[in-house]
């Protein structure tokens, strides 16, 4: 993939709770606000995801990503370019508002792409700790939301909102049941999230570190660093973009199998 680039969710929280204003939007209008100012009209970007074993021993791994909102559908195609034994490796989703997303992973060295069922959506990116449901999360409609109170985390005051799985099919396709998410009440981007499974205990936790306003126009917002733990196993993965670029005009023609099969 040739990319132009031009330059291409602090854990601890205070424990200063407040109640939730009468006037306040409701749970479900929070979360939808949240997946909206995350939405680019198109961007390129370079970054690296970082693995981490329990004893911090470290994997690197960078990828090439771009990205376009295309009539209500936003596209996303990753390249991996190192280390060897992953090159070439491609991931492209497809991310609808009104029902269930459709994934494809290529594989090099099998020269073969696979669709992504619903029942692998919960399954390990690349060997992290972010699932392929992570990269395209499911749509607000699909969980009930609930205001539990508000709270300040690293000095910003958030809501914290309870979403629940409407289905028990939903809640195994993303691989957790419940999810208790920290939302920032200036701007709606989330900060920090807890994952339950289908049990109801804690999975994983991911915490934005960094957040950048991408698009200053529509005030969009990506994330520039995540950091995710597996509350069970203790292996952690981080997301690091490095660079990043806004590009509304990014060619549709990236975003097909037979691009994604390209080397």
């Amino acid at each position: 993939m040739k990319m132009s680039i031009l330059g291409s969710l602090g854990l601890g929280c205070l424990l200063l709770t407040t109640p939730v204003d009468s006037a306040d939007p409701t749970g479900e209008e929070i979360m939808q606000k949240t997946f909206e100012v995350m939405k680019l009209d198109g961007s390129e970007a370079l970054a690296t995801l970082n693995i981490y074993s329990p004893s911090n021993e470290k994997r690197e791994r960078k990828m090439a990503i771009v990205s376009k909102n295309m009539d209500g559908v936003e596209k996303r195609l990753v390249r991996f370019v190192a280390p060897g034994d992953v090159k070439d490796t491609g991931f492209l989703s497809y991310d609808y508002a009104s029902k269930a997303d459709e994934m494809w992973l290529y594989l090099p060295s099998l020269r073969k792409t696979r669709l992504i069922a619903a029942t692998d959506k919960s399954q390990s990116f690349m060997g992290s700790e972010f699932s392929y449901a992570d990269f395209n999360p499911p749509n607000a409609g699909d969980f009930n939301h609930k205001i539990l109170r508000s709270e300040a985390l690293d000095g910003v005051t958030c809501w914290i909102i309870e979403s629940i799985a409407k289905t028990p099919a939903m809640a195994s396709s993303v691989g957790y049941s419940k999810r208790v998410s920290y939302v920032s009440q200036k701007d709606f981007t989330a900060k920090k999230s807890s994952y339950f499974d289908t049990n109801g205990v804690e999975s994983k936790v991911l915490t934005v570190k960094k957040m950048q306003e991408v698009d200053t126009t529509k005030h969009r917002f990506h994330p520039m660093s995540i950091e995710i733990v597996n509350m069970q196993n203790k292996r952690r993965s981080e997301f690091i973009v490095e660079k990043i670029q806004f590009k509304p005009d990014v060619p549709e023609d990236y975003f097909t199998t037979r691009y994604l099969e390209r080397s």
